[in-house]
């Protein structure tokens, strides 16, 4: 059901007993931040002067000392701050307290076998489980949380073979995007001599009987290129079981064209592997297509372009399933015959007005994802592209998984929503039946939050969606601090998921918002090309407006309300500072793209021109020199307090680009309020960090957070 505003009932949430209450802080004593050296760079560009004094910065961490000095003095201030505010340890108590229930991940099945992902709750990382059985006893397989010292080593992705026989899984250390890919013996539980090193951006697909495994990888860097170097001449090798990676053997590559990325997907009937490559961050790719069943593994074409999506659903015999956009802004579903020499495609499932964000072919169905105004439906389909059923979920929020193949009507999905951590479903989906597969038992009433969707109006017009959630409790005749998180960019999509963190904001008394920008992919390609490139004002507009519509609703006032978002999302908030300082109290830019003139030359950086645009040519050079937030940081002005988020290994957003903007704040005259930078260290871009890792941040944005935006903190005890 489509509707501009959603309410769902909900009970009153008891107040907790006793809190520190606060206004709104007042200015405080300008903080003395570390001296950071101006150095004199200045380039020309399409004649313009561009001034880029703290360039120094950009250097890792690892092999330059002044750099390294410059991260302990900023880290020694931000520490020092933190430690005068109110409640941060109360906070942190409350998070370890949320934090503590049992996360399961969705099941992979492999003939009896049942393996699946568990955290019992403040474990650092979560281990790897296998089940005999559905009912069968749990049985540890692999347990990260043994790897290192400070639990900064995770298992990054992991595959069961066929027949269930093997693991292959990636190692991820210190959150680098750099993966190590080991494999487990299930039955003898031992690790195998294996090991594959240099994979990046890569998934591990099993060939039939499990004798080896496709993956992709980079050429080796140099030692002091590791974590800043551009990726170039992405390729996909095959590991045969029980032997050196130097024999593995490069399946597809494409050094005329070494900014190409490529990875290999093998069906689920094991006679055909996929490879599909691609050229930056759009889903557009070529597809190359290999029959297993050749000595030689033959490749032929049979998607050209890089124009379309092309998504694999599933397969029967000459058969290919796929989840396009060709033809179809949001996306349809299509059958591909590649019995002949050039492949037939017929459309099987039309464009619908909701969004496909995916569909897989289980049990002689095809169940599709559907987001329909930023919130999942899952539809089923026959062969024949008939529906016949919805999949029954417990309210708004968002879906994954329906992984299976097409022998076998079981399958699994997850469903959570912002106050209803992950529950996961198992799903037959010949008979349309859902059962518990895994449940959290929570310290806290997911009926004691309010979840409610509207939508207001952007600068030019646009109607754009936003959640609210809340306590139930919480007299909404009145204002109150606020958060408000966004991205905006890459066709990716916010929809409704948990955060334990977010929900102790909720808890303490705060209001959660979440803001559905252009540039995402809500509503299919039109909405993601109305916020990239030289539309990308757009989606800072869209945020300033969410802001307004908030304040102009009572909902929070200007002095009450914090901005927040990571990546591109902290790109987001760096912008949206720079031009609306006065909407906002608090900014939380985290890992953020923050020089829009240098993006391109780190790591995957080069990715991005795809929603950014080319630095060195003239027009995109102008979009984005006139929003960068490095460079767009006035001389003088009043700005709200901001602490910046980054971390030392991150290299995909590399830290030179927060380190370079908390620099420039910090020379800046933008008022009394703190412009601070916390780097953590052995982690990267997000992915693999250690709970407590996370809970420790969590309790200093909050209580940064709630001092400048007078939200009451939990008495220490």
């Amino acid at each position: 059901m489509i509707a501009a505003r959603l309410l769902l009932p909900l009970l009153a949430v008891a107040v907790p007993a006793m809190a520190v209450a606060q206004e709104p802080a007042p200015m405080e004593t300008p903080l003395a931040y570390p001296e950071t050296a101006r150095g004199d760079v200045v380039e020309e560009q399409f004649g313009v002067a561009v001034a880029d004094p703290y360039r120094w910065l950009e250097n890792d961490v690892r092999n330059d000392s002044a750099v390294r000095d410059w991260v302990t003095a900023q880290n020694a201030v931000t520490d020092a701050y933190l430690e005068t505010l109110p409640g941060r340890d109360a906070i942190a108590a409350r998070l370890t307290e949320l934090w503590n229930y049992e996360r399961v991940g969705i099941p992979e099945k492999r003939g009896n076998r049942y393996f699946y992902t568990r955290n019992d709750g403040l474990q650092n990382q979560s281990a790897l489980y296998m089940r005999e059985g559905l009912d069968g006893e749990p049985r540890l397989l692999i347990d990260p949380n043994e790897w290192s010292d400070d639990d900064a080593t995770a298992m990054a992705q992991w595959a069961a073979s066929p027949d269930g026989r093997y693991i292959a899984y990636g190692i991820q250390d210190g959150g680098t995007d750099w993966r190590t890919i080991r494999v487990l013996d299930v039955e003898s539980g031992e690790t195998l001599a294996d090991t594959v090193e240099w994979a990046k951006f890569t998934n591990i697909s099993w060939v039939a009987g499990g004798a080896g495994f496709f993956y992709s990888r980079f050429p080796a860097p140099d030692a002091e290129g590791e974590f800043q170097s551009l990726n170039m001449n992405h390729a996909v090798y095959y590991h045969a079981l029980g032997t050196d990676q130097s024999e593995d053997r490069l399946v597809y590559a494409t050094p005329d064209r070494p900014a190409l990325n490529h990875f290999a997907e093998v069906t689920d009937d094991k006679r055909w592997v996929l490879i599909y490559s691609s050229e930056g961050t759009d889903d557009r790719y070529e597809v190359v297509l290999g029959d297993l069943g050749a000595d030689d593994v033959p490749t032929r074409t049979i998607v050209t372009g890089f124009e379309h999506n092309w998504d694999l659903a599933g397969s029967l015999g000459d058969i290919l399933y796929f989840r396009t956009n060709s033809d179809a802004p949001r996306e349809r579903i299509v059958r591909m015959d590649v019995s002949g020499e050039a492949p037939v495609v017929s459309e099987l499932i039309a464009e619908d007005e909701a969004t496909l964000e995916g569909a897989s072919v289980v049990g002689g169905r095809i169940i599709a994802n559907y987001l329909v105004d930023a919130r999942n439906e899952a539809r089923v389909f026959d062969l024949e592209g008939n529906r016949v059923a919805t999949v029954d979920v417990p309210g708004i929020g968002s879906l994954s998984g329906f992984g299976g193949e097409l022998g076998d009507p079981e399958t699994f999905f997850a469903f959570t929503s912002f106050a209803q951590p992950t529950t996961i479903y198992r799903y037959d989906s010949s008979r349309n039946e859902r059962t518990v597969f895994a449940a959290p038992d929570v310290m806290f009433d997911p009926a004691d939050y309010v979840v409610e969707q509207r939508f207001y109006t952007s600068r030019d017009g646009t109607r754009v969606p936003i959640f609210i959630v809340h306590r139930a409790d919480l007299d909404m005749s009145e204002s109150h601090p606020t958060l408000l998180y966004g991205y905006g960019g890459f066709n990716i999509s916010l929809s409704p998921d948990f955060s334990a963190g977010r929900l102790q904001w909720m808890e303490m008394g705060g209001v959660f918002a979440l803001a559905n920008l252009r540039g995402g992919g809500e509503y299919g390609a039109a909405w993601h090309d109305a916020g990239r490139l030289r539309n990308k004002q757009n989606v800072f507009d869209d945020m300033i407006a969410a802001g307004e519509y908030l304040v102009a609703e009572g909902i929070t006032s200007s002095d009450q309300l914090a901005v927040q978002g990571r990546s591109n999302g902290g790109l987001l908030i760096g912008a949206v500072v720079n031009q609306r300082p006065d909407l906002f109290a608090v900014g939380l830019p985290a890992v953020g793209v923050m020089d829009m003139l240098r993006f391109d030359r780190f790591t995957a950086g080069r990715y991005w021109v795809d929603d950014y645009g080319y630095p060195n040519r003239e027009e995109d050079f102008r979009a984005l020199y006139a929003y960068s937030p490095y460079h767009n940081i006035p001389e003088t002005g009043d700005f709200p307090a901001i602490m910046v988020t980054t971390a030392d290994t991150d290299d995909r957003v590399v830290p030179g680009h927060s380190f370079k903007y908390t620099a420039a704040l910090q020379h800046a005259d933008l008022g009394d309020r703190p412009h601070l930078i916390r780097i953590e260290t052995r982690a990267g871009h997000g992915s693999g960090r250690p709970t407590s890792q996370l809970i420790a941040e969590y309790a200093d944005l909050w209580a940064f957070t709630a001092h400048w935006t007078g939200l009451d903190v939990p008495a220490a005890e």
